[in-house]
């Protein structure tokens, strides 16, 4: 850095520069320099830095596992060792400054709520915020985030709508996904468009808004289960639904203990050449893990050892998951279309429907009355 002010130096001096030793506030390293003084102390009381995601340390000790996620300065401490949490609390306070500000209530505008059911996660706050700036706020409220049926495209004539606009809402709604997997699809739609908005695109966002009006502060439940060690995935894919390339859309939920964890809604990366392939590929992402399908072909040929020529293109897929079905660690039934989860993943059904498989996802609204 420069000389300071008031630096008494020889004119010999003046064209010298000091090296920092410390990381001052404000300068770009001191992100960088404060999170590896943190990680340093982490590992020092024992900790491991997650593979998956470098801003979470895990300790496991005893059957029993303590977790720190942190964010800048902001930590959120849970696990099931009240000791150990104590002591890593202890530990902080005398390698840092820090304050402790109690269980915890709202973190990145994720509101936590809990009670004798469990522990209930959502965004109303953030919700009734983006209503508020778009002036949606008096909207007429609708059931689902997407019209039953509908498939956008780029239209050859199509009106053209203020893109800085578009995708600073799309970009605004997207970070509701962490707590409504009910937005998932209808936000994979509109943000294949953030390049070319049409006026179509734009009244689809607004849709979305409208839906948001339904019930600002619904969110996911995470129930007290004591069979914490169950996993249940429901994988599903449409096919060629996009009118743009005519590639397949797949979606996959993954409940722990019968608590949903995981979701996605994503277009997939090549043509499928049949509903079968479409779904084949949608599902390859000390009980056996049940992966949930409703197509029966697709479980066929997970199961068979006869490689046809139809099915070479998708082969290193499919071994892989013959391998974990005969060493126990998945299983694959089969369920009734009816009752697949994931097409709210994958395409746009009716409020029947819609409402119907949000109850079984385990998403409520606590702020509304029954």
């Amino acid at each position: 850095m420069d000389l300071p002010p008031g630096c008494m130096v020889s004119e010999k001096q003046c064209q010298k520069v000091c090296k920092l030793k410390k990381s001052l506030y404000g300068l770009k390293q001191s992100p960088r320099a404060w999170f590896e003084r943190f990680t340093k102390s982490m590992r020092a009381f024992g900790y491991r830095q997650s593979n998956s995601d470098h801003t979470l340390f895990l300790k496991k000790q005893h059957g029993k596992i303590t977790a720190l996620i942190v964010y800048v300065d902001d930590m959120v401490v849970t696990g099931n060792d009240p000791e150990e949490r104590k002591a890593l609390q202890n530990y902080l306070s005398r390698e840092f400054e820090m304050k402790d500000l109690g269980p915890l209530k709202y973190f990145l505008g994720i509101e936590v709520s809990r009670s004798s059911e469990g522990i209930f996660l959502s965004q109303r706050k953030y919700a009734l915020d983006l209503l508020q700036e778009t002036g949606m706020s008096g909207c007429q409220p609708v059931n689902t985030p997407i019209k039953e049926g509908l498939k956008l495209c780029v239209e050859p004539n199509q009106v053209s709508t203020d893109k800085g606009r578009y995708q600073r809402l799309v970009g605004r709604l997207m970070y509701l996904a962490h707590t409504r997997p009910d937005l998932a699809y209808a936000l994979s739609v509109v943000s294949q468009y953030m390049h070319n908005p049409g006026e179509q695109h734009m009244n689809v966002v607004m849709r979305i808004l409208r839906y948001l009006k339904n019930a600002p502060g619904k969110g996911i439940l995470f129930a007290k289960n004591v069979n914490h060690q169950s996993i249940e995935v429901y994988t599903d894919a449409d096919w060629a639904g996009a009118l743009d390339d005519r590639r397949s859309t797949s979606g996959y939920f993954t409940f722990v203990g019968g608590n949903l964890v995981t979701w996605k809604s994503k277009k997939q990366n090549v043509v499928a050449r049949s509903s079968v392939e479409a779904e084949f590929r949608g599902y390859l992402s000390r009980q056996p893990i049940r992966l949930v399908c409703d197509n029966k072909a697709a479980c066929d040929i997970a199961h068979n050892l006869v490689q046809h020529d139809r099915t070479k293109h998708v082969e290193m897929d499919r071994f892989f998951i013959k391998e974990k079905l005969d060493d126990k660690i998945v299983e694959l039934p089969k369920i009734r279309s009816e009752d697949q989860l994931t097409d709210i993943l994958t395409k746009a059904i009716s409020s029947q429907v819609f409402s119907k498989f949000l109850d079984k996802l385990g998403m409520c609204d606590i702020y509304a009355p029954t």
